[in-house]
């Protein structure tokens, strides 16, 4: 159980950085930056004066994307947690992962979009908001790998429980 707890352990560390990330990603406005100022999900901002960026399908689908993103990933850091503090089954370790990996699907969902939609501008570059959600994603994936434990208790049983040597006929 040593090897599964420390796994564990590992995934709710980066579940939590990953989870820092994409709040980080989300809240903040450095998206993009281009020469008059930069903008996020939410503001866009031209020579220090910030103002609400009008509907558009495609960042609503993004900021929205993130949203669940984060959402789900702070279900499945919670739910890593209680399992973490309370003896759990390997049932719950699945279903943790399964939250963690939505995650990053609702991730790379909303950053793709993203990309798709500012990639050809001329005059617009990613700043550190859009990478550290690119950041989060590995994270995110890796978390929800290390909690699944179905591959360390298999591992496990057959390490405690040998198979008796054989021994040549004579």
């Amino acid at each position: 159980m040593g090897v599964k707890r420390s796994l564990q352990r590992g995934g709710i560390l980066l579940s939590l950085v990953a989870n820092v990330l994409m709040v980080l990603s989300t809240a903040t406005n450095y998206w993009t930056r281009q020469q008059e100022g930069h903008s996020g999900l939410w503001q866009e901002c031209n020579h220090g004066i910030c103002s609400n960026i009008p509907c558009q399908t495609t960042l609503a689908v993004t900021a929205a994307c993130m949203v669940l993103a984060v959402g789900v990933g702070v279900v499945g850091m919670v739910m890593g947690l209680r399992i973490r503090c309370h003896e759990g089954e390997s049932l719950r370790g699945q279903t943790t992962s399964a939250f963690l990996f939505l995650g990053g699907l609702l991730l790379l969902t909303a950053l793709i979009g993203y990309t798709v939609k500012n990639a050809w501008k001329n005059n617009v570059f990613f700043s550190w908001s859009y990478f550290s959600g690119w950041l989060a994603l590995p994270f995110s994936i890796l978390a929800g790998n290390l909690h699944s434990g179905k591959r360390v208790e298999e591992t496990a049983q057959k390490t405690l429980t040998p198979e008796a040597p054989q021994l040549p006929f004579q």
